[in-house]
C-alpha cells in the first residue's frame, strides 16, 4: 500500500501574490521571498487560484468545507462555522488515521473540531495581536505568550513536529496572522527598506469614470478605510504602532497619498519577511526529521490584498488583486519541480484536492472538485472553465463595500453589483445602485477599462450572463429569498 503523504498547510492572512517574488510583480525588484521562492522552484506555482468570497472568515470556512458560504452558513465576518454540520476537512483526515493539529489564526468563531491538538489566537475578534498574543490551547485556559506572533506560531508548529511519535501521517495547519492590518513587523526587519523607494502601481490614482455607478463612487465617503490615501490619518497618529508618518504637512494631496503608500507597503512587506523566515524554518525542520519529501507543503492565503492597486488597501472587492490568492505546492513524489499552472482553481477545491492526495473519499456534499491532475501538469484532464464568486458583507455591515457576485473565466470577469443592505427580516434597508462590469483580462489585466455595454462585447456579455445563471443554479445560490435582486439582475 502506498504511504499516505503528510500535509503541511500554511496559510497567511491577506497575503497578496504580488508580495511573493516568484510571482514576478513590480515589487520583486525591491523585495525577495527566498524561502517561498524555493517552494515554487521545487513544486508548482498556481497563477489562477481564487477565493470565492474575498473576506477572511467565509474564505476559511470554504477551505475547510469545500462549500460556498450560502451552504456552510458562513457568508460574513460575523457568522460562526458549525464544524459538526456538513463536511470538515480536518475531521475527514482524522477519522481516516491522520494525526491532526492547528496553530495560529483560526477566526471561525468556534472551537476547532477534528484536531488532536491546537492553539489558536484569541482577542480582537479572533485576529489576535502581533506582540505578546494570547492563545487558546486545547483543554487549557487562554494564555499570553511573549514574543512576535509569526515566530510564536512557527515555534508551536516546529515543536509539534519534533515531539510527535505516533507514526501516523499528519495533517498540520500553520495559520499566520500576518500580514493582516495593522502591520507590526519584527524588530529584525526594521531597516529592511532603508533608502528604498517602493514602485507604485499605475492604478494608484485610478480614474474610475469607466466603472459602473455601483462601484466608482465607493470611496472615502462610504468606506473610509478602503483607500490607500485614507491610511494617511492613521499613519500620522503620534501613537501609530510602527511610528508616525512625519514631514508631510506641506505636501500636496497626491504627495501625501504617495507617502502613505510608501509606509503602507514597507510595513506590510516587513511582516511578510517574517513569514518567509517561517517557511525556511519549517523546511529545515521537515528536512531534519526526514519528512520533507513525504510531505505535501501548501502555501496560500485566505484571499488576496490590495497593495495600492485602484487606490485600495484591504480586500472585499472582486478585482484581481483581492480575489486572487497565492498558491504554491511542493510534493516531489508527484508534482514536477519548477511547474507553473495557469488553470483556474477555487478555494472550494482545496479540501477535495487534499483528500484526493490522501487517497480518501470526497464527500458528495463538497461543492469543489479535486484539482490534483491539474496541479500535477497532467495533460488531457478536465479543467475549470470558470469560478463563481460572491461577496455578502452587506448583511453584516451596512456601510461596507457593495454586495456583488460574478464569474471569472480564463479571459473575462463579469461582476454584478446589487448592494441591497438588508435588515434582519430580509427587507431592503438602504438601496444602492446596481451595476454590471466586464473586464477583458487578456487586453486589460489590471481591470482599468470596463467594457460592459460596448457593442464589441455584446456576444461575450450574453454568454457570460448565461454561464453565470447556470453556475448559480449549479451551486444552489438562486436568490429566491431576494426577488428585487433578481429583478435588478434582469435589468428591470
Amino acid at each position: 500500500m502506498t504511504k499516505q503523504p503528510n500535509i503541511l498547510y500554511i496559510m497567511s492572512d491577506d497575503h497578496s501574490a504580488e508580495a511573493i517574488s516568484c510571482y514576478g510583480s513590480r515589487l520583486s525588484s525591491v523585495f525577495r521571498t527566498p524561502n517561498l521562492d524555493r517552494l515554487a522552484e521545487e513544486g508548482v506555482r498556481m497563477n489562477s487560484f481564487f477565493s470565492t468570497n474575498s473576506i477572511c472568515t467565509p474564505a476559511r470556512a470554504s477551505i475547510m468545507t469545500g462549500q460556498y458560504g450560502h451552504i456552510n452558513g458562513v457568508r460574513t465576518l460575523s457568522d460562526s462555522w458549525r464544524p459538526d454540520r456538513g463536511p470538515n476537512l480536518a475531521r475527514e483526515l482524522q477519522s481516516h488515521g491522520y494525526e491532526t493539529a492547528l496553530f495560529g489564526k483560526w477566526h471561525l468563531h468556534c472551537e476547532p473540531e477534528g484536531f488532536d491538538d491546537y492553539s489558536y489566537l484569541t482577542g480582537f475578534g479572533g485576529q489576535g495581536s502581533y506582540q505578546n498574543p494570547e492563545f487558546q490551547s486545547k483543554g487549557q485556559p487562554v494564555r499570553c505568550h511573549e514574543g512576535y506572533v509569526t515566530d510564536l506560531i512557527t515555534d508551536m508548529t516546529v515543536h509539534w513536529l519534533e515531539q510527535r511519535s505516533s507514526g501516523k501521517p499528519f495533517f498540520l495547519m500553520c495559520h499566520h496572522k500576518a500580514p493582516h492590518d495593522f502591520w507590526e513587523y519584527a524588530d529584525r526587519h526594521e531597516a529592511l527598506f532603508d533608502g528604498i523607494h517602493i514602485p507604485a502601481p499605475d492604478s494608484l490614482f485610478e480614474d474610475r469614470s469607466h466603472r459602473s455607478e455601483a462601484s466608482r463612487d465607493y470611496g472615502s465617503s462610504v468606506t473610509p478605510r478602503s483607500n490607500v490615501r485614507s491610511l494617511y490619518e492613521d499613519f500620522c497618529a503620534p501613537d501609530y504602532v510602527t511610528g508616525p508618518l512625519q514631514g508631510t504637512e506641506e505636501m500636496t494631496f497626491e504627495q501625501k497619498g504617495m507617502a502613505a503608500y510608501q509606509k503602507y507597503l514597507k510595513d506590510y512587506l516587513r511582516t511578510v519577511a517574517a513569514i518567509d523566515d517561517s517557511i525556511g524554518r519549517l523546511l529545515d525542520c521537515l528536512e531534519a526529521l526526514g519528512e520533507l519529501d513525504d510531505t505535501i507543503i501548501v502555501y496560500t492565503s485566505d484571499q488576496g490584498m490590495f497593495l495600492g492597486e485602484h487606490d485600495y488597501q484591504d480586500k472585499r472587492w472582486s478585482y484581481e488583486e483581492s480575489l486572487r490568492a497565492p498558491l504554491i505546492i511542493r510534493y516531489p513524489r508527484s508534482i514536477p519541480a519548477q511547474s507553473v499552472c495557469d488553470e483556474l482553481m477555487a478555494n472550494i477545491d482545496m479540501a477535495p484536492t487534499l483528500l484526493d492526495y490522501a487517497g480518501l473519499p470526497i464527500p458528495a456534499t463538497m461543492q469543489g472538485t479535486t484539482q490534483r491532475a491539474v496541479i500535477e501538469s497532467r495533460s488531457d484532464v478536465p479543467v475549470r472553465t470558470s469560478v463563481y464568486f460572491r461577496y455578502w458583507m452587506h448583511l453584516a455591515h451596512r456601510h461596507d463595500n457593495p454586495a456583488h457576485y460574478g464569474i471569472r473565466t480564463r479571459q473575462y470577469k463579469l461582476i454584478f453589483y446589487y448592494g441591497l443592505p438588508l435588515d434582519a427580516s430580509g427587507a431592503i434597508d438602504r438601496p444602492t445602485p446596481p451595476g454590471w462590469e466586464l473586464y477583458d483580462l487578456t487586453s486589460d489585466p489590471y481591470e482599468l477599462n470596463n467594457v460592459y455595454g460596448d457593442p464589441a462585447y455584446a456576444d461575450v456579455t450574453h454568454r457570460l450572463k448565461e454561464e453565470l445563471h447556470q453556475l448559480k443554479q449549479h451551486y444552489r445560490d438562486t436568490d429566491d429569498p431576494y426577488p428585487e435582486l433578481v429583478l435588478r439582475a434582469q435589468g428591470k
